[in-house]
C-alpha cells in the first residue's frame, strides 16, 4: 500500500507539474498578495476608525468635566458645596473614564502605525514581485517560443512531428523507386531481361548497331561510286561492241548465202 501510494503520489506530481503554467501560478500568487494587502489595509481603516472614536468620546467626556468643572465653582461661590462636591465627584469619575480612553487611543495609535507600516512595506513587495513577475513571464513565454521554434526547425516537436515522418517516408520511397528504375535498366542493358518491345539493347549490341551501320553505309556508297565509274565505261565498250557485232554479222551472212555462177 505504501508503494502504490509513493507510485500513485509521484504520477500525480508529474501530472500536475506537466499541467502546470508558471505564469499562471505567478498570476495566482500575485492575486493572494492583493488580496493580502487588501485585507492589512482594512484593517488599518479599521483602527484609525476606532481611533477616531475614540478621540469623539475624548472630546466629548473633556466637554463635560469641562462643564462639571464651571458647575461645581458656580455652586461653590453661590455656597452649595454640597453641588459643588456631587459635580466635583461626577467630574472625577469622568476623568477617569478620560484616562482610560487616552490609554486606549495610545494604544490604537500604535497599532495603526505600525499597520501602516507594515502596509506600505508589503506594498512594496507586492510591487517589486509584480515588476519580478512580469519579468518572469516575460522571459518564460519567450523562452517558449524560442523552444517551439528550435523543435519546429528540428523536426522534434509534436505539431511538425507527423509532416517530418511523412517527408521521410516520401523520399525513403523516392530513393527506393529510383533504385527500382536504375536496377531494371542494368538488367535491360546487360540482357538478363528481355524487351518484347525490342527498342532496348545493350552497350555492347548498341555500338555494334551502329558501327554496322556505319559500315553498310560507307559499302553502299562505295558500290554507288564503282557503279558510277564502272558505268561510263561499260557504255563506251558496249557501243564499239555494237558497231563490231554487225559488220561480223554481214560477213557471216555472206559467207552462209549460195553463189551462183554462171556456169
Amino acid at each position: 500500500m505504501k508503494r502504490m501510494g509513493m507510485i500513485f503520489r509521484a504520477k500525480a506530481n508529474k501530472a500536475l507539474d506537466r499541467a502546470e503554467d508558471p505564469r499562471e501560478t505567478l498570476d495566482y500568487s500575485y492575486q493572494k498578495q492583493l488580496e493580502l494587502l487588501q485585507k492589512v489595509r482594512r484593517g488599518v481603516a479599521d483602527v484609525a476608525t476606532s481611533r477616531k472614536r475614540l478621540e469623539l468620546q475624548l472630546n466629548q467626556l473633556q466637554g463635560q468635566s469641562s462643564k462639571l468643572e464651571d458647575q461645581g465653582r458656580k455652586a461653590l461661590a453661590l455656597g452649595r458645596e454640597d453641588l459643588a462636591r456631587e459635580a466635583l465627584s461626577r467630574r472625577a469619575a469622568l476623568q477617569q473614564q478620560v484616562t482610560d480612553l487616552e490609554t486606549q487611543h495610545t494604544t490604537l495609535q500604535g497599532e495603526e502605525e505600525k499597520l501602516t507600516l507594515a502596509a506600505q512595506r508589503l506594498q512594496a513587495k507586492v510591487d517589486a514581485f509584480r515588476t519580478k513577475k512580469e519579468t518572469i513571464k516575460a522571459t518564460y513565454t519567450a523562452a517558449q517560443a524560442q523552444t517551439r521554434i528550435g523543435e519546429a526547425f528540428s523536426g522534434i516537436s509534436e505539431e511538425m512531428g507527423d509532416v517530418g515522418m511523412a517527408i521521410q517516408r516520401a523520399e525513403d520511397k523516392t530513393q527506393q523507386m529510383q533504385a527500382r528504375a536504375g536496377a531494371i535498366d542494368e538488367l535491360l542493358a546487360s540482357g538478363a531481361l528481355d524487351d518484347p518491345t525490342g527498342t532496348a539493347k545493350d552497350d555492347i549490341t548498341a555500338e555494334l548497331d551502329r558501327l554496322s551501320g556505319g559500315t553498310d553505309v560507307e559499302l553502299e556508297l562505295q558500290r554507288m561510286k564503282a557503279e558510277l565509274a564502272g558505268g561510263s565505261g561499260a557504255g563506251k565498250q558496249a557501243i564499239e561492241g555494237g558497231a563490231g557485232g554487225a559488220g561480223q554479222g554481214q560477213s557471216a551472212q555472206q559467207r552462209d548465202t549460195p553463189r551462183f555462177d554462171k556456169q
